[in-house]
């Protein structure tokens, strides 16, 4: 049975994936009492459950890859902190690449994660193969591979940050539409929801793709925009390495890891549209098909069992917006992270712990705060999917 509102507070949470989640339990783990999350759906109902479930640090901004190592780290102890079998498979993420320019590109930002630690390293085309016998050779002209990567379940995560905030003296209320966020000059006072009104000085914005519209309510401007993206799963694919890699052609954007005896596909759509567009539609499948026939073509043999479409929840520089409202007291954000939130909620979770509780944060996220756009400060994350 879902949690009753309580009348009040000591902060709201507004969001139930795996960042909503993620940071209810993390504030609860550090004794934060009146925890309380609001979920319109069912927990994990948005974007995360429609998540390819991708698990890494290869990027190329420093703080991308801090929030990655940290939360690789976290998703490798899920089944100790906080309690839960997550499905994670580390057979490693595997990038394509086509050009000099992708090399180059790859080459800086491998060089950027091995000095933080992680153990991406660059290789040849015939090692690729050999990683991912599916793909053709025909273009590439190098790869890189980071092997402490891999994909988990975006489902039992969602369950595990849930039931672990819960035990932990957290309410989840699912069902709760965030209607109003009432607030006296810049002090906010209450959330008004579908299921009445509930006290608090303190809201925290994970919503996701839907931020803008709470930011809205709350006199503050996120620009989140979001976009449909869409995946397939396969039928059984005879002969996948038991240790397949996430794979993604750069060109692309065409990616595949294995999903049961099948594998899970999906791709940018270079002509879908903004907008919250949640149904599946074939209009795609096209552009599919021709990025498939150039990077992996055996599959274009292999029939389609399911599918599914989810948002992404961009921004104008792809990295996400962490930090504190101007104007606003007490109204924190972690949302736009553009496809790279589920892999980022575990480090994510502790850093608005750390700036709830108002000390240096595990992370430094300062670079991600909203008002980057107005400073000029925007740094554009390039490895993205």
């Amino acid at each position: 049975m879902a949690a009753r509102l309580p009348a009040r507070a000591e902060v709201v949470i507004v969001g139930g994936g795996v960042m909503g989640t993620s940071i209810a339990f993390h504030l609860a783990e550090a004794g934060v009492e009146g925890v309380v999350l609001l979920e319109r759906d069912a927990l994990g109902s948005g974007s995360t459950s429609k998540a390819a479930g991708g698990v890494r640090a290869n990027f190329s901004d420093e703080v991308n890859i801090a929030l990655g190592t940290r939360s690789l780290a976290a998703f490798a102890d899920f089944g100790r902190r906080p309690g839960q079998e997550i499905d994670l498979h580390q057979v490693g993420y595997l990038f394509l690449l086509s050009t000099a320019e992708q090399v180059a590109g790859f080459e800086e930002s491998t060089r950027r994660q091995n000095a933080a630690g992680g153990p991406t390293r660059m290789i040849s085309v015939d090692e690729a193969i050999a990683l991912a016998p599916l793909v053709s050779a025909a273009g590439l002209v190098g790869a890189c591979f980071s092997p402490d990567a891999g994909h988990c379940s975006p489902e039992s995560v969602v369950l595990g940050y849930a039931g672990a905030a819960r035990r932990l003296g957290a309410t989840l209320v699912t069902g709760c539409e965030v209607v109003g966020i009432d607030a006296v000059g810049n002090q906010i006072r209450s959330v008004r929801t579908s299921l009445g009104a509930i006290g608090t000085g303190t809201v925290i914005c994970a919503a996701g793709a839907w931020s803008a519209g709470l930011g809205e309510l709350a006199g503050v401007e996120l620009p989140v925009t979001p976009l449909r993206r869409q995946i397939v799963v396969t039928a059984e694919v005879p002969g996948l390495p038991a240790d397949l890699p996430m794979t993604i052609d750069s060109d692309s954007t065409f990616y595949f890891h294995r999903e049961g005896p099948g594998l899970l596909i999906g791709m940018s759509d270079p002509l879908e549209q903004p907008g919250f567009h949640l149904d599946r539609t074939d209009a795609w499948l096209p552009r599919l098909t021709e990025a498939m026939e150039r990077r992996a073509p055996s599959l274009l043999d292999v029939g389609l069992t399911s599918g599914w479409a989810g948002l992404y929840e961009l921004t104008p520089d792809h990295n996400a917006l962490i930090g504190a409202a101007e104007g606003v007291d007490r109204f924190l954000y972690a949302t736009g992270f553009s496809g790279h939130g589920f892999l980022q909620g575990p480090a994510v979770g502790e850093v608005i712990r750390d700036l709830y509780l108002g000390r240096p944060p595990v992370v430094d996220v300062s670079p991600l705060d909203v008002r980057r756009f107005r400073a000029a400060g925007a740094r554009t994350e390039y490895n993205v999917v």
